[in-house]
């Protein structure tokens, strides 16, 4: 049951699954090499974010208007600590995304424990 509810279960799909320490995902970001999507809900995400970051709130969460990444860059899901996002990869992987999904562990919690960046009052 944990293992499920973070997003760590056997289903299909959870080969193409990763969760990522923040100080890597923080690497990335740096370089710009990562499409970073926050799935807080709007007045999370406008009390703090982490720059560049997309916001497509879970409680109204598509699959299709989840934006592709380029090439060489990796798609990234966060949310406050890392329980939400692994809802939303679910249903990533229920609408049939082929590729890669890298989720931040500890969410941005974890980031500003590592130092990460945020801004706020968008």
């Amino acid at each position: 049951m944990l293992s499920r509810l973070f997003g760590l279960s056997s289903s299909s799909g959870s080969d193409k699954v990763q969760v990522v320490d923040p100080s890597q995902i923080r690497q990335w970001w740096e370089a710009g090499s990562i499409v970073l999507v926050d799935v807080r809900e709007p007045d999370e995400h406008a009390a703090e974010a982490i720059a560049g970051a997309i916001n497509l709130p879970l409680s109204s969460f598509d699959p299709a208007r989840m934006p592709k990444p380029g090439e060489g860059r990796r798609l990234v899901l966060h949310c406050r600590s890392g329980v939400r996002c692994g809802t939303a990869t679910e249903k990533l992987l229920a609408a049939g995304w082929d590729g890669e999904i890298h989720r931040m562990k500890g969410g941005i919690l974890g980031w500003k424990a590592c130092g990460g960046p945020t801004v706020s009052g968008r």
